[in-house]
């Protein structure tokens, strides 16, 4: 499956949702994108994350402060580059979409932080 995944994704895009990289920082298109609407898988197109849930952390990737259900973003335990954090990818396709943490602003304490390149963006409201 994975080498499906090379022949349908930009190398970039593979890299981060099916090797678990992560983009330069302030360079994703979501980083300061606040319209609203709902955030997407980019590999599957599930619905992950609502505009409504959007903050600017000014940590340089897209954070949301929850997911748009319990079921749409999994967890797992990330002890790569000498850190131990939590990794989140999307609960349908398993692909990366970055590491979520609990220093968030806002009431939930949570701060997803994700790479734009693992979402698409589809405006307005349903």
């Amino acid at each position: 499956m994975e080498k499906d995944w090379k022949n349908i994704l930009d190398e970039e895009t593979f890299y981060v949702t099916r090797e678990k990289g992560t983009e330069r920082p302030f360079t994703g298109k979501y980083n300061d994108h606040f319209e609203e609407g709902v955030y997407k898988c980019v590999c599957c197109d599930a619905v992950l994350f609502e505009s409504q849930s959007k903050f600017d952390s000014s940590c340089g990737w897209p954070s949301f402060d929850s997911q748009i259900n319990k079921e749409a973003v999994l967890t797992v335990l990330d002890k790569s580059h000498g850190m131990i954090r939590t990794e989140i990818t999307c609960s349908n396709c398993d692909s990366h979409l970055g590491h979520v943490f609990n220093d968030g602003p806002t009431e939930t304490g949570t701060r997803y932080c994700v790479n734009s390149v693992s979402l698409t963006f589809k405006p307005g409201t349903d």
